[in-house]
């Protein structure tokens, strides 16, 4: 399992996003050199977890539970064959493209120690948004990623550090429970009935995630 790029993505200014300034940072590209990772701060306040890469909508972006974006190259390498064009590394605004690590069956709370000094831990997959599909410029999309279920993952910055492409990556702790990327995302978007399960991946759990999962068991059971 290994990193295989870093992706930063600097503001441009586009004609699709709500955002207050009309630009957004989705558009990130791999780097060749070091980047150091911290906690940003709360959401809302805190942009990205990476030095040099734009969040430009922390009404819904970035913050310390959502600090880094990582998508799997498999799935990518999925998505191409499906859409019939090609997605270079950082083309769904990821900071992290992997190679060897099954991101929708990660469970949320599990940690990841990348390079000698980073640990990262999962919080929640990604909810698709116009800004995305926009950017990819596929009719449908929101949708269509939706449905397929796998949203990449959230993470927050345990341990600061600096990481690069290449860089080796271990699963270092996996909770005991089975919520997973991909259980968090359909429970989060297609499948609400399935909240309350939420509750077994506790404070690890992105707190907004836990918020919706405890109102659905409070007002449904569970």
């Amino acid at each position: 399992m290994k990193l295989l790029s870093v992706n930063l993505g600097r503001p441009v200014a586009v004609p699709y996003t709500d955002q207050p300034e009309g630009v957004t940072g989705i558009a990130k590209r791999p780097v060749d050199h070091p980047v150091r990772v911290t906690a940003p701060g709360p959401k809302g306040v805190g942009g990205s977890g990476l030095a040099g890469d734009a969040v430009c909508d922390r009404r819904h972006h970035g913050g310390d539970d959502q600090a880094v974006y990582a998508v799997a190259r498999q799935d990518l390498d999925e998505w191409e064959r499906e859409l019939g064009r090609t997605l270079p590394n950082g083309s769904f605004g990821e900071n992290l493209t992997t190679s060897g690590l099954d991101i929708s069956g990660a469970l949320i709370g599990e940690r990841w120690r990348i390079g000698e000094s980073v640990l990262l831990e999962v919080t929640s997959g990604r909810i698709p948004c116009r800004t995305f599909q926009e950017h990819l410029g596929e009719p449908g999309w929101v949708r269509r990623f939706t449905l397929r279920g796998a949203p990449g993952a959230y993470l927050r910055v345990l341990e600061p550090g600096e990481i690069r492409a290449g860089d080796p990556v271990e699963v270092v702790h996996r909770p005991d429970h089975d919520v997973t990327v991909a259980l968090e995302f359909r429970a989060s978007t297609t499948e609400r009935a399935l909240l309350p399960r939420l509750l077994a991946a506790g404070a690890a759990l992105h707190p907004e995630s836990l918020a919706s999962a405890r109102a659905y068991a409070a007002a449904h059971g569970g």
